[in-house]
C-alpha cells in the first residue's frame, strides 16, 4: 500500500495503513495557542495535561472555505452543514480521532484539516466481501441493473486527497486507513482509552441490513476512546416504532432506537444538534417527495 509521509508516524502504524501527507497552513493556524485545560467534557477528552483550545467559528469557516476543497466536496456541503457539525463537536487540534466507514472520505478530510498536525485521524472501511445490498438504493433510485460498477478503493480515495492537500500546503492530520468489520472497527494499533473522539455520519442505519453486531461496535467504540471522549452519530430519522427496521429501504433509523443502544454500552447523552433536522419531511419516503432534505438528528454521546 503507498505511502505519503511528511513527518513520521507512531512505530505502531503497520504497513496497513495510509498516512497523510503534511505541509504548512495558511487556513488555520499550525501551532494553536495551548490554553489550562477548564472544566469542560471536551477539553478532559484531550491526551494530555495541557490542552488545546477547541477551534473558534472563524477557525472552521476558514477551514471550509478553503479554497483547495473539492467541487463535489462543496456540493457535499450544502446538504451536511460541515462549519456548524464541527463546531457541534468541538474539535481540539491534537486530537486522535477515528471515522468509522470513512465511505468517499468527506468527513474524514475535515476531520483532518480542524486536528491539524499534531493529531491523527483514523479512517475505517469494511474489508471487501460480498456482504448483502440494500433493497433500494440512497437517494430513491432502483437498486442498479446489471454488473455494478467497481468500489472505489478507500486507500486510493484517502491517498489522493491526502496529496491534495500536501499540494496546497495544508497542514492536515495524518490520515492512517485500515480495513475492519463495522463490529470491530478499531485499529489493532490504537490502545484501549487512546482515541479522543470517533465519528460515525449517516452510516449506523446501514448495520441493520448489513446485520452488523452493533452492540459489539458500540462497546468497541467506548472501550477505546478516553474518559471524556466523544462519540458523535449523524443519520437520517425514521417514524416512531420503526427501529431498524426501514435500514434497507428508507435508509433511516428510529433516533430514540438508536440512542438506546449507544447508551447500552455505558455511553451518556451529551448534546443533540438540530442544524440538520427538517420537521417538513413525513420520513416515510427515501426520497421525501416533494424533493426537500430528509430529516437528519445529531447526537453527541460521551464516556463518562
Amino acid at each position: 500500500m503507498t505511502l505519503f509521509p511528511v513527518r513520521a508516524l507512531p512505530a505502531a502504524l503497520s504497513a496497513t495503513v495510509v498516512a497523510a501527507g503534511l505541509a504548512a497552513c495558511a487556513s488555520h493556524p499550525a501551532e494553536p495557542p495551548m490554553v489550562a485545560a477548564t472544566s469542560s467534557s471536551s477539553s478532559t477528552a484531550t491526551s494530555s495535561s495541557t490542552t488545546y483550545t477547541h477551534l473558534s467559528r472563524e477557525q472552521v469557516v476558514a477551514i471550509v472555505a478553503s479554497p483547495d476543497r473539492s467541487a463535489a466536496d462543496r456540493t457535499n456541503d450544502q446538504r451536511r452543514h460541515p462549519e456548524e457539525m464541527l463546531m457541534f463537536i468541538g474539535i481540539h487540534p491534537g486530537w486522535t480521532a477515528l471515522d468509522v466507514s470513512t465511505g468517499g472520505g468527506y468527513t474524514t478530510e475535515l476531520l483532518a484539516r480542524a486536528i491539524g498536525p499534531t493529531g491523527l485521524v483514523w479512517a475505517q472501511s469494511r474489508p471487501p466481501s460480498p456482504e448483502p445490498r440494500p433493497a433500494a438504493a440512497e437517494g430513491g433510485g432502483p437498486p442498479p441493473a446489471g454488473t455494478p460498477a467497481p468500489r472505489r478503493n478507500p486507500a486510493d480515495v484517502l491517498a489522493a486527497r491526502s496529496a491534495g492537500m500536501k499540494a496546497a500546503g495544508v497542514a492536515a492530520a495524518p490520515i492512517a486507513y485500515v480495513a475492519r468489520p463495522f463490529d470491530d472497527p478499531v485499529p489493532p494499533e490504537v490502545t484501549d482509552g487512546q482515541l479522543d473522539l470517533v465519528t460515525l455520519m449517516f452510516n449506523y442505519h446501514d448495520f441493520g441490513f448489513l446485520g452488523v453486531d452493533r452492540a459489539r461496535t458500540n462497546a468497541a467504540i467506548f472501550k477505546a476512546l478516553k474518559p471524556g471522549g466523544l462519540y458523535v452519530i449523524a443519520d437520517h430519522a425514521g417514524r416512531p416504532g420503526t427501529g431498524i427496521t426501514e435500514s434497507g429501504t428508507l435508509h433511516r433509523i428510529e433516533e430514540s432506537f438508536l440512542r438506546a443502544e449507544v447508551e447500552a454500552a455505558g455511553f451518556k447523552l451529551q448534546a443533540e444538534g438540530d442544524f440538520l433536522r427538517n420537521p417538513n419531511d413525513p420520513r416515510d419516503q427515501n426520497t421525501p417527495n416533494p424533493p426537500q432534505p430528509k430529516d437528519e438528528f445529531v447526537l453527541k454521546f460521551v464516556k463518562p
